[in-house]
């Protein structure tokens, strides 16, 4: 039978005071963030529940302590790749607390859908207990055999239409939101977007939220003046080149994390020092060796993981609840590639 951990477990392994921990844990003043934080951390591998905890997870009909453990899948391709870490940690560091465990799933690059139920039967994806399905599944009708599964599913992304799953997914579209706002707050008006916007559902989102940002700032976007298009190869980067030296912006937002550091090293390439005479912000999953400080929407990669972990326990418990659509908001990071204008008074 699991051991109940009891708040003095907690303390004397930390070598704090009962006090502390229980002040640490209800969010309460009187020590520095990272006791609190250390707290946290160990309560989380523990698997100690307040009270409150403990009354939330009953209301949703989930056992704090269940007997059954779980095994889950995430459904991911090389596109998700780049992110997946987080993801993974972010549910394992969940199901963790329960005893569940979660198995990342790679679809073959080459599979089409009239080869996936071979295929599903073959990684015996219909004996989980759950599936999630990561971002950038670009094949439309492969995403939509993952949607028809008969099995709870979380879907890590924005949902399509009329799709009847639970989502959970950092809210990229109040990112770029958030990016443009500080730019405009610092005098910038020209403000280059750059990033694919047709390719996949988060990125239409992106460009969608920055043309409706730079709309409420009172600025009209004309779509030739930035660069959106891509063609498989290379050549999106010297047609930046060319439309940035046509309309010298005084800012760029990259909206894609893996096309960040190509376009930083571009401009520097033409001789734009970053951020004296261009400011720069990036959509980093999380910041990039071969990038300087950058400044960034923080996107929650790894609480998203978290928090669809918890909604998917939610809806094995509430089958015939209506189906809910979570987005996590993470904070502005200034960095060191943005500056407000010569003449400007940063407005924080």
């Amino acid at each position: 039978m699991r051991k109940r951990i009891t708040l003095h477990d907690l303390a004397a392994e930390l070598g704090l005071t009962i006090q502390t921990v229980s002040k640490a844990l209800r969010g309460l003043p009187g020590m520095s963030e990272q006791t609190r934080s250390e707290v946290f951390r160990l309560a989380r591998e523990l698997g100690y529940m307040t009270k409150d905890q403990k009354q939330t997870l009953q209301l949703d009909h989930i056992s704090p302590y269940p007997v059954v453990k779980r095994r889950f899948v995430l459904v991911q391709n090389k596109q998700s790749l780049n992110f997946n870490r987080l993801l993974l940690q972010g549910l394992h560091e969940r199901f963790m607390e329960f005893g569940h465990t979660v198995q990342p799933l790679l679809i073959p690059p080459q599979l089409k859908p009239s080869q996936f139920e071979a295929w599903a039967e073959d990684q015996e994806l219909m004996y989980a207990e759950g599936v999630f399905i990561a971002p950038r599944m670009n094949l439309d009708l492969l995403e939509l055999k993952l949607l028809e599964l008969p099995l709870p599913r979380i879907l890590l992304n924005f949902p399509p239409p009329e799709t009847k799953v639970d989502s959970v997914i950092w809210d990229v579209y109040e990112a770029v939101f958030q990016a443009v706002r500080r730019l405009v707050r610092m005098g910038h008006r020209k403000i280059m977007y750059v990033g694919d916007a047709l390719d996949q559902r988060g990125f239409v989102i992106r460009w969608q939220a920055f043309r409706e940002a730079m709309k409420e700032a009172g600025f009209s976007v004309d779509p030739q003046e930035h660069a959106t298009e891509r063609d498989g190869t290379d050549q999106w980067l010297q047609n930046f080149g060319v439309l940035y030296r046509t309309h010298k912006p005084t800012a760029v937002i990259c909206g894609i994390d893996e096309e960040a550091a190509p376009v930083y090293h571009t401009l520097r390439r033409l001789g734009i020092a970053v951020p004296q005479q261009c400011s720069l912000v990036a959509l980093l999953n999380e910041q990039s060796d071969t990038l300087p400080l950058c400044s960034r929407p923080q996107l929650p990669i790894r609480e998203t993981g978290y928090r669809a972990a918890d909604r998917m326990l939610w809806r094995i418990a509430n089958p015939h609840l209506p189906f809910e659509h979570v987005r996590l908001q993470g904070e502005f990071f200034a960095g060191s590639t943005i500056q407000k204008l010569a003449g400007q008074v940063a407005d924080k």
